[in-house]
């Protein structure tokens, strides 16, 4: 028995390092390839397309099984794919307009609007004292991050504040469409990335960013090539996180899972600080540490408070789950 317990051992270390070291990169990764390919809307479809071809071809090869193809069942999954490309179109314009710094404010920002939204409109229970008081860090370490970044741009807060809006209703929406909606893991990701892959021409067209790449072809500047170096790498990442997330929720417990993508936030804003020029200040990214923090405070404070709270902080992100940026990508485990 020793054999087969040392084997799973290091191949749970193995997905938690992986997973860990992909989802703290990721959206730095994407922010340098939105700044080096200023397409946002082909971006995405080229991570939709690279998400659900590499779904179809690993099935076909035998390493994975997913949901077949079904029109009744797209037009039942529609509504959430749907909300989940606004939520990964907003996510990627942020990255266009912003530094990694400010998404991860953002993102931090996300358990305050799904409290509300679970009292409002879910009839779960009032957040208590400690769950209230780690609501505010959150909203205190943000308020004070966009007072002292100098490069917040109304802007970069029109796309944070939509992004905010639509990733909250994700959270909220897709977990009941997950449970009503019966698809396997690997099905709810082909069929969130194909129904997105097919509504990206449409975004593509009313963006008006179709004249923009049309003007673009053609050119044979040294750019593009990083461009699209860029681009590769990031649709890359966001297969592997789709991998590495379902894997470590296989082999730990929700909370670790939890754990893990918290401290990927620290090694994010760590990493950004030391690779990209395009960062807070000083007080800026204290202000960042400290909307971690509370974030880490809710964590610790709906941990174990029931069925409620553990859906509270579920998150239906996608493959590019990806998109994201880290903790959060993972999708939801079907119960």
């Amino acid at each position: 028995m020793a054999v087969p317990n040392q084997h799973s051992s290091t191949a749970t270390t193995s997905l938690i390092i992986g997973y860990a070291l992909i989802s703290s990169l990721l959206s730095i990764i994407n922010k340098f390839a939105i700044t080096n390919f200023n397409y946002p809307s082909l971006l995405t479809a080229l991570q939709y397309l690279t998400s659900a071809l590499s779904v179809r071809v690993l099935a076909k090869l035998g390493f994975l099984t997913h949901d077949p193809f079904l029109w009744k069942t797209a037009v039942k999954f529609l509504p959430a794919a749907f909300i989940f490309h606004l939520a990964i179109f907003t996510n990627t314009n942020l990255l266009r307009h912003a530094n990694v710094d400010t998404f991860v404010v953002f993102r931090s920002l996300t358990p305050i609007l799904v409290a509300v939204s679970d009292t409002a409109f879910r009839r779960q229970p009032v957040p208590s004292k400690f769950t209230f008081l780690s609501l505010l860090i959150i909203l205190g370490g943000a308020v004070g991050y966009v007072f002292t970044d100098s490069g917040f741009t109304l802007t970069a807060f029109a796309w944070g504040f939509g992004y905010l809006i639509t990733i909250t209703t994700e959270m909220v929406y897709v977990k009941h469409v997950v449970t009503n909606v019966k698809l396997s893991t690997w099905g709810f990701v082909y069929y969130n990335n194909l129904l997105s892959l097919m509504m990206a021409p449409v975004f593509w067209v009313v963006s008006g960013e179709y004249s923009d790449v049309v003007v673009a072809v053609g050119s044979n500047s040294s750019k593009s090539v990083v461009g699209f170096g860029a681009v590769f790498l990031s649709c890359v990442f966001g297969v592997l996180i789709s991998f590495f997330g379902f894997g470590c929720r296989k082999c730990v417990s929700a909370t670790a899972f939890t754990v893990t993508g918290v401290v990927n936030k620290f090694v994010t804003v760590g990493v950004n600080v030391l690779v990209w020029e395009k960062h807070a200040s000083p007080f800026g990214l204290l202000c960042l540490l400290v909307t971690v923090c509370g974030g880490i405070l809710y964590q610790q404070s709906v941990t174990g408070v029931g069925d409620a709270s553990l859906e509270r902080n579920l998150v239906g992100s996608k493959v590019m789950g990806s998109k994201y940026g880290g903790d959060d990508h993972s999708e939801i485990d079907k119960e």
